[in-house]
């Protein structure tokens, strides 16, 4: 079991809060294939305030809200909106490296402030009061240096203290971004130092076997999947088989991933209508064409896509189950990824 305050689950692997990705249809497709928990995209304090509730779907819980900001007031006054609108969890983003929210000193800038950070969890914990728990997202320091290191430590040691249920650490620093291999030695570091406390580990899970790897090395209590699980929703289903001792499934056949391709299109129309949502599968397409056995061939044709009637044409071509395919070979990080270099996580 993976317990976050009092929340239990059954998968220890969880879908992280991805920017321009964790929306509700990709959620609800990953449901639909064993996700058990996950969390929306990243959102400013100030655009919570802004809008007010959001509509949940009700088979899309247990849910985390994840907030990202600079002010403690903001966050508090946000956190609180989260919790009346039916959040289960409220995560606090410490750790994004992108540049224009680094300037904006939030996210992984805060790694550089720990007195800022911890008066945010503070005032997160007094507007939940309890109601629901509060989690971390960080990174292992904003740099490599000795001193970035130690206001890390700070950060989890004060957030654990002042109440926080569990912390989602990835093993790059915020100067890294993603470049170069997520260092699990910290995360199993991490682990041996909170003791009993809740952690769960982020960076390089690609596959099902790298996220039962990160378990069984490091000894976290489970697995953040963010960029694996885009165009990957299989990914929680082959989690749930090789961490309950079976063997690993099948990959997705050809026909497998054109339904889950189907679904995630028409909760994508449900949710912005047919003209936005076509346009959104592109870069989701993208990714799918990962598991194809004619991937780089898929992704060019799914370049091509502009509306709904070109992406059912890309279904048509080189999703019909009456074609005799290559086999599909298993791969560690998706070659799309590859060639496009980081996304947000």
């Amino acid at each position: 079991m993976l317990r976050i305050g009092s929340l239990e689950l059954g998968l220890r692997a969880v879908q992280a809060a991805l920017s321009g990705f964790s929306d509700r249809p990709m959620r609800l497709v990953a449901r639909r294939h064993g996700l058990e928990y996950a969390l929306n995209e990243v959102v400013l304090d100030r655009l919570i305030l802004a809008h007010r509730r959001e509509r949940l779907d009700p088979e899309d819980h247990p849910i985390g809200g994840q907030l990202m900001g600079s002010r403690p007031a903001e966050f508090a006054r946000a956190a609180a909106e989260m919790v009346e609108a039916g959040y289960d969890v409220v995560d606090l983003n410490f750790g994004c490296p992108v540049r224009k929210v680094l300037g904006r000193c939030r996210g992984g800038w805060l790694l550089s402030e720990p007195a800022t950070a911890l008066e945010i969890v503070r005032a997160v914990m007094g507007a939940v009061a309890g109601r629901r728990p509060v989690t971390v997202k960080m990174r292992r320091g904003y740099d490599d240096s000795a001193e970035s290191e130690r206001r890390f430590w700070t950060i989890l040691d004060g957030a654990l203290a002042l109440g926080v249920a569990a912390a989602t650490v990835h093993g790059r620093t915020v100067k890294q971004r993603y470049v170069g291999p997520s260092d699990w030695s910290f995360l199993a570091r991490v682990k041996r130092h909170v003791g009993e406390r809740t952690i769960l580990g982020s960076g390089d899970l690609f596959t099902a076997e790298a996220v039962k790897r990160m378990l069984d090395e490091t000894g976290v209590d489970g697995a953040s999947v963010a960029r694996g699980a885009i165009g990957h929703p299989f990914i929680f289903e082959e989690c749930r088989a090789l961490l309950a001792g079976e063997p690993l499934p099948p990959p997705p056949s050809v026909a497998e991933q054109r339904a889950a391709l189907e679904e995630h299109l028409a909760l994508a129309i449900e949710e912005y209508g047919e003209d936005r949502g076509g346009r959104g599968m592109l870069k989701f397409g993208l990714r799918y064409a990962d598991l194809h056995p004619m991937g780089p061939e898929v992704r060019r044709a799914f370049l091509g896509v502009r509306d709904v009637a070109s992406f059912l044409r890309v279904l048509a071509e080189w999703y019909d189950s009456r074609r005799v395919w290559p086999p599909i070979v298993r791969q560690g990080m998706p070659s799309s990824l590859v060639a496009a270099g980081a996304a947000m996580e």
